[in-house]
């Protein structure tokens, strides 16, 4: 019956004798015909950028967001909510731009886009903690309400005595808790865990997690990572290997692949290969194949063990299945080709990466160029610099310190003096980068031995703006300016 009906409706159509193709009479399609060119020729409706797609591409920590978060604002159209914000905060701190999702974080509580509940709170305190410090995260704690100070905050002031190495704060500050009954999960415990792994206090951590254990608590993924890192550090992988076979009979647990791939990284420590690849192996089982974070560290450790094959073959699956190529993932690659020694398939990606659309953040070359200092390949480090000039782009302090220093670990004094100035010309106290002492004073020494007194002088006020004045800097003044007066007087002798 389907077969003859299909066979019916086919007759039908032929039947339609003076209608055109789509069976519309003429007329009709013409109508339509002229509609549809209409459509065709009318451009698509413009979609506005959303606040996110805007933001991410500002890859330098020091940029500010606040003001471009208002620029966005103020356009028509778009509307500032409340999820979002938050969502971009999270998002920051994932990516570790601590300092823009504190900016941010501010931005939205004082100016009342967002009513910070607890939650909120907790968050802030923690980065206040990360970029200015435990005794601010304190304070902020203190003149929180009493309404506000839940689990979450507590939680967030634990989280800053534990990255700080506080033992004392941390212990008596999980006592209050405990008191409290704000102990009833295992955030607080795996922040002891970590304590004490950062600590290097490995043989305290299975006993933590026999603590929350018989509190009730049943350990998670990341409960278990640690302890399992806390064998493989002692190289106790019996150790190891139990706490992953009661991890995989736990019903209540599912064993990701973050799991198994610290269970490889300890195996590689250990130089058992072999246990290695297996567990590689169930790591990529367990991946969500549209997520970059598990290919970057699944090809790192493959990278470890020199594998080259799996490297290249693992980020051909991450560039096809994944939608988006960010820079981290550029660099993870960049990095594994340095260590494997394959610089060329190295500078091919970069230029690769160069050719995308990914924002332009020297986080990237800097890779390459400090696989150019390990291998002596410094004069291929000053071209790809000049290349970057040329393009208009100015390498940052720390892509000029990278050569310097491979100049200055071979003695080459004056290479590593002109590298450093201009690293100093481009200087901000916002990048991070500090001077290396070392280099400085050797340069310091050469320019009072041997530099004319302008070259020193001009030196050493750049330098003044990175580091504060010291003896170094006074002696290598005082030597060019009496090495400037003996010429003096021998010329007029």
């Amino acid at each position: 019956m389907a077969s003859s009906s299909l066979f019916a409706a086919a007759r039908r159509l032929l039947r339609l004798g003076g209608r055109g193709r789509s069976g519309i009479l003429p007329s009709r399609a013409a109508a339509s015909s002229s509609r549809s060119k209409s459509e065709e020729e009318r451009p698509p409706p413009v979609r506005r950028p959303r606040l996110e797609s805007t933001l991410w591409p500002l890859g330098h920590p020091g940029t500010l967001l606040v003001p471009e978060i208002e620029l966005w604002a103020a356009r028509p159209g778009n509307r500032l909510r409340a999820v979002e914000l938050q969502r971009i905060v999270k998002e920051l701190r994932k990516r570790r731009r601590h300092r823009q999702a504190l900016e941010v974080s501010e931005w939205m509580n004082h100016n009342g886009h967002v009513k910070f509940q607890p939650k909120d709170h907790a968050v802030h305190l923690d980065l206040i903690g990360e970029i200015h410090g435990v005794a601010a995260a304190e304070t902020y704690f203190d003149n929180l309400s009493d309404s506000d100070k839940t689990e979450k905050p507590y939680g967030a002031l634990l989280n800053c005595y534990t990255r700080e190495l506080l033992v004392d704060k941390a212990l008596a500050h999980f006592q209050k808790m405990k008191e409290l009954g704000f102990v009833f999960s295992t955030l607080p415990y795996n922040n002891l865990m970590g304590l004490y792994t950062n600590l290097g206090q490995h043989e305290r951590v299975p006993s933590v997690i026999a603590q929350m254990k018989s509190n009730g608590i049943i350990p998670d993924n990341f409960s278990y990572r640690i302890c399992i890192n806390s064998y493989g550090a002692r190289a106790d992988f019996f150790g190891l290997e139990n706490t992953l076979e009661e991890m995989e009979c736990e019903p209540q647990i599912t064993v990701d692949w973050n799991t198994y791939a610290v269970v490889a990284s300890n195996y590689i420590k250990g130089n058992l290969r072999e246990k290695a690849y297996s567990a590689l192996q169930k790591a990529e089982s367990k991946i969500d194949k549209r997520d970059p974070d598990p290919y970057n560290h699944l090809i790192t450790l493959y990278g470890h063990l020199g594998d080259k094959s799996e490297v290249k073959r693992l980020w051909a699956l991450q560039m096809s299945n994944c939608k988006r190529h960010i820079n981290k993932d550029y660099t993870t690659m960049l990095a594994v080709l340095v260590k494997l020694d394959e610089i060329t398939e190295a500078e091919a990606l970069l230029k690769e990466w160069e050719s995308s659309k990914n924002a332009f953040d020297f986080q990237v070359p800097n890779v390459l160029l400090t696989g150019y200092r390990q291998k002596d390949l410094l004069e291929k480090a000053e071209m790809l610099l000049d290349d970057f000039l040329k393009k208009g782009k100015t390498p940052p302090s720390i892509s000029w310190a990278i050569v310097a220093i491979g100049y200055a670990e071979k003695g080459n004094v004056v290479k590593a003096y002109e590298l450093t100035k201009n690293a100093l010309r481009v200087y901000s106290s916002n990048s991070g980068w500090i001077p290396r002492p070392s280099m400085i004073e050797m340069i310091l020494k050469y320019l009072g031995d041997e530099g004319e007194l302008k070259d020193v002088e001009t030196f050493v006020d750049l330098l003044k703006v990175a580091v504060p004045m010291n003896s170094d800097m006074t002696e290598a003044l005082s030597m060019a300016r009496a090495r400037e007066e003996t010429k003096v007087k021998e010329t007029n002798a």
